[in-house]
């Protein structure tokens, strides 16, 4: 009895990884679930948003540089 069920651990053993490994590297897996699952959590930008975030920094940044340029006036 011992010798089968070392035998069935033995096999659990070596079959799970290498099953695992199988499955993990299925390329239809790989683009039905995991791109389709990207795309869900970070869908791509739309033109408007990338427009009004350059935008934005921009204005950051012109804001930015009068508040050095106000600085350095005042400390001269």
């Amino acid at each position: 009895m011992e010798v089968k069920l070392e035998v069935f651990r033995m096999t659990l053993y070596l079959t799970f990884p290498v099953t695992m490994f199988w499955i993990a590297n299925q390329a239809e897996w790989f683009e039905d679930y995991v791109i389709q699952c990207k795309r869900e959590l970070w869908p791509p930008e739309k033109e408007d948003q990338r427009r009004e975030l350059e935008e934005f920094k921009e204005r950051i940044r012109k804001q930015r540089e009068e508040k050095l340029l106000h600085a350095a006036q005042q400390s001269s």
